[in-house]
């Protein structure tokens, strides 16, 4: 008995031994369960910003422009000497300058200026460089973070540059430009011309042969050993791609005097040999050499003028070509057309053509008179001052362009008719508005004589091959005509020639009241007897590869862009939809099963010029029409055998795009004696005239 008493009390013994245990292990799950879990260590968040422009450093932190848009940072917390956290302040003196900045969870912690800067005349720029007189080319950093520091603080990039001009600085790092900082605007009195090669083949001369009018200096060399070389008046100098002047990409030929010329003797044009005011570059690259002609604005108009218009036509409407040129000049000295040659445009009609004709006095007159003298829109910009040759009575709006910049350019160019009712109305109306007496015929042209630009006169500075993607824009407003009054109160007869019956009947007609009714081509017929369906589809696959959009084809319900193969039997050509002032916009080509949209003016103008027959003008006389038609402005009958196109027949109007000014409305407005002035605020709505040098 006592032996199982103890057994019994040993085991008792263990039992609460157990329970003691188990409560224990409960309590410490119970414990564990309860606690908080161990944090991780805080991993801090940090940006580097670089190149980004410092606008303000207060106590609370500072205030940085980055990607266009203003950003606030309060100072962060860092480590200080002595290892304890203190807040990081930047030097005040880093205020408008471009830095790299640190953040970190939102808060500064570093700043690092850059503050190494150099300036100089901007020569070139392109892909990873810009070339500084006095430095060369210089590389960009493929970070590089451009500003526009004067009126509103703006992104740029290095295509904004001011070519020939000292308006920015350079900030550098590691020989890198890590920075461009245009500082300042300044009416700037030099153009920079690419020089095409003769006959204006292309952009390169093989082995320039240059002399002056006057004693001249050959510069060249590198820049920390400048070499000169003088030449008397008529020494011929060869610049070829292996010559020995090209120590370095670029030389200088200099007259010794300001009214010397630069002679290219191997360079034609219709004048002969052409000569040229102010300084010429020789650049040296891989593809050939490039001619750069550095001239005052002014004296370059001086060969602008005369050959795109007339030097014969009446004293106001060639004041009137010469602010447009201006205009349009200065445009492209803001946004240069040839930055990797610093060129602001060429020399040829795909901006203005220059030189090709010899300068004249009633055009130079012209020039001097209007020195200075720019049109500007109502928002202050530049306006586009787009120009043609002759109207059929109404002009259209940049939407024939189908660019996405028109919208910019509706509030000035429109649909304008080109009658004197219209014009007189226009200007009562302006002078009732502002209290005074719209005149004409109180201005004396001098008695300057008539003339005809017809095809010899450039549409545009932009037209050219392709040049539907050149210009944008839109607008409307009432044409002149016997059956559409203008009565900009009431009706928009321009928006009403988009009807195919209206137009037709305003296009079958003269009207007498219109400016340019005696010219020869304010009416003209184009007739093709046999089409030739093979030339058509080649100018229709052109025509694609120029702008695939503009180009459509009709598969499973809806016009898509799409590679035209072939082109069977047309069946059918029509006009499906007309512009302002009645252009012609979509032109339908139907071949059985197939059908193709061309859109655009210009392209129709194109596809429906058969490469061999004549254009019949009003007057009587045949002008052949190579590969574009005069204008857009036409109807089209079709000739048909056994359900197919056999040929057409075109009744138009006009001479060029129809955008902006009549070159020969002008004309006939200043033979009226309206001013220059008159004429371009007709032409170019609520624009106003400034002079940039004063």
């Amino acid at each position: 008995m006592k032996a199982f008493v103890c057994l019994l009390g040993i085991l008792l013994l263990v039992i609460l031994l157990l329970a003691r245990l188990a409560l224990f292990l409960i309590h410490k799950g119970d414990d564990e369960e309860m606690a908080e879990p161990t944090p991780e260590p805080h991993i801090p968040v940090k940006n580097l910003f670089s190149n980004v422009w410092i606008m303000e450093i207060d106590e609370e932190g500072m205030l940085i422009f980055r990607d266009g848009a203003s950003e606030k940072y309060p100072w962060g917390a860092v480590e200080g000497e002595d290892g304890r956290e203190v807040f990081y302040r930047a030097d005040s003196s880093l205020r408008e300058q471009v830095a790299d900045v640190e953040v970190t969870d939102g808060k500064v912690t570093s700043v690092t200026g850059m503050t190494d800067k150099i300036n100089g005349k901007i020569l070139s720029a392109g892909e990873g460089f810009i070339e500084v007189e006095g430095y060369g080319k210089l590389s960009l950093a493929s970070d590089y973070k451009g500003y526009r520091l004067y009126d509103a603080l703006e992104m740029c990039t290095a295509s904004d540059l001011c070519f020939g001009y000292e308006f920015t600085d350079l900030c550098m790092e590691n020989g890198e430009i890590c920075a461009v900082l245009m500082v300042r605007e300044e009416a700037m009195e030099y153009i920079r011309v690419l020089i095409r090669s003769s006959d204006y083949d292309g952009l390169f001369h093989d082995k320039p042969l240059v002399t002056c009018d006057t004693d001249f200096t050959v510069a060249y060399g590198p820049y920390d050993n400048p070499k000169q070389e003088h030449h008397a008046a008529g020494e011929e100098v060869e610049f070829g791609y292996e010559s020995s002047y090209f120590e370095t990409e670029r030389i200088r030929v200099i007259p010794d005097v300001l009214t010397g010329k630069v002679i290219i003797k191997n360079c034609n044009r219709s004048q002969g040999v052409p000569s040229y005011r102010g300084q010429m570059d020789f650049l040296k690259t891989d593809d050939g050499i490039v001619a750069v002609n550095e001239v005052l604005l002014e004296e370059y108009l001086y060969s602008v003028v005369p050959s795109e218009m007339p030097a014969k036509y009446p004293f106001e409407a060639l004041k009137a070509q010469a602010v447009c040129a201006r205009t349009y000049a200065y445009g492209h000295m803001e946004h240069a057309g040839y930055p990797r040659y610093g060129a602001h445009v060429d020399d040829s009609t795909s901006y203005q053509v220059y030189n090709n004709i010899l300068e004249q006095e009633s055009t130079t007159t012209a020039v001097k008179e209007t020195y200075g003298q720019l049109l500007r829109t109502e928002s202050g910009d530049l306006a586009g001052t787009y120009y043609y040759s002759t109207s059929c009575g109404v002009g259209s709006d940049p939407n024939i362009w189908k660019t996405e910049a028109a919208p910019a350019l509706t509030a000035y160019l429109r649909a304008k008719p080109l009658s004197r009712d219209a014009m007189a109305e226009e200007l009562a109306r302006k002078g009732d508005s502002s209290g005074e007496e719209g005149s004409a015929g109180e201005n004396d042209p001098s008695g300057i004589g008539q003339g005809d630009s017809g095809e010899d006169t450039p549409e545009s500075p932009d037209m050219e091959d392709g040049g539907e993607d050149a210009l944008p824009g839109t607008g409307q407003t009432e044409p002149g005509g016997e059956d559409a009054p203008a009565d900009s109160g009431q009706t928009d007869p321009g928006e009403s020639l988009r009807d195919e019956k209206t137009f037709a009947t305003f296009i079958s007609a003269v009207n007498e009241d219109d400016f340019e009714s005696g010219e020869g081509w304010y009416r003209w017929s184009y007739q093709t007897e046999e089409l030739d369906t093979e030339h058509m589809l080649e100018v229709l696959q052109k025509r694609y590869a120029a702008n695939s959009r503009l180009v459509l084809t009709w598969k499973d319900g809806e016009y898509v862009s799409e590679t035209i193969q072939e082109l069977g039997d047309i069946t059918d050509i029509y006009i499906e939809k007309r512009g302002s002032g009645g252009v012609a916009d979509e032109l339908v080509i139907e071949a059985g099963d197939q059908k193709i949209k061309v859109i655009s003016e210009h392209n129709i103008r194109y596809v429906l010029n058969d490469g061999k027959s004549d254009v019949l003008r009003q007057d009587g006389s045949r002008v052949s029409s190579a590969n574009l038609l005069p204008s857009g402005f036409f109807t089209i009958t079709t000739g048909k055998e056994n359900g197919n196109v056999i040929g057409y027949t075109l009744t138009g109007g006009g001479f060029g795009h129809g955008v902006g000014m009549s070159q020969n409305g002008a004309r006939a407005m200043a033979e009226e004696g309206y001013f220059a002035e008159e004429i371009l605020l007709y032409f170019y709505e609520n624009c106003a005239i400034e002079n940039i040098y004063e």
